[in-house]
């Protein structure tokens, strides 16, 4: 199984459009491969929209992309809003549920960081043993480690009911010795955003 993470700029205020746009020719495009969630930031990068599509491989995306763009199914008619956009594939951790109809936000905190060239098995492997801990506070969405684009990159996806409980949840975890994951390598870089789910999202 991969992940294709699609990140989206578009221009002010055209974020409601686009959703809306999307949203009428969704149901259209899942008949063809499943939709892994939808979200648009809210602090962060604003004006972003970021969707995952799980694949089985590189040759099911190129078929059913193909497909879609051939029959006139997807995109929708969204050129006029976008700034530029962005697609990656990404492996899933091995600990990670596969994406799918989950009601666990609605805040998601979206957190990549870049590693050092060669570490990611090692960091993949302080998570596994930190994971369960670490979920018993609130629930990982997803994780993955890049495959293609920018290299050494790891991407979590972690669901909250409100900022508040982020912020009390992190602050638990810790005090409490949970998380981080407890390893001698650190990220060379680290980023995060808050997102919101699209209406049409199966992740909510």
């Amino acid at each position: 199984m991969i992940y294709e993470i699609r990140t989206y700029n578009l221009k002010p205020r055209s974020v409601p459009e686009f959703l809306r746009r999307t949203g009428e020719k969704i149901d259209a495009r899942i008949t063809y491969s499943q939709l892994g969630g939808f979200w648009y930031s809210e602090i962060g990068p604003l004006n972003q929209v970021v969707h995952i599509w799980p694949y089985q491989d590189l040759n099911q995306r190129a078929t059913i992309r193909a497909q879609v763009v051939s029959e006139g199914i997807w995109p929708p008619d969204n050129n006029e809003f976008l700034i530029d956009m962005n697609t990656e594939i990404f492996n899933p951790a091995s600990f990670m549920m596969p994406l799918g109809e989950r009601k666990i936000g609605p805040i998601y905190e979206m957190r990549t960081y870049l590693y050092p060239s060669g570490a990611m098995s090692s960091v993949l492997h302080a998570w596994d043993k930190s994971i369960k801990q670490r979920q018993k506070l609130s629930p990982l969405a997803g994780c993955w480690y890049s495959e293609i684009g920018n290299l050494n990159k790891l991407v979590h996806l972690w669901a909250y009911s409100s900022l508040e409980e982020r912020m009390s949840i992190r602050s638990e975890a810790v005090e409490r010795g949970v998380w981080p994951p407890k390893s001698p390598i650190l990220p060379v870089s680290q980023e995060s955003k808050i997102l919101l789910p699209a209406d049409f999202s199966p992740m909510a």
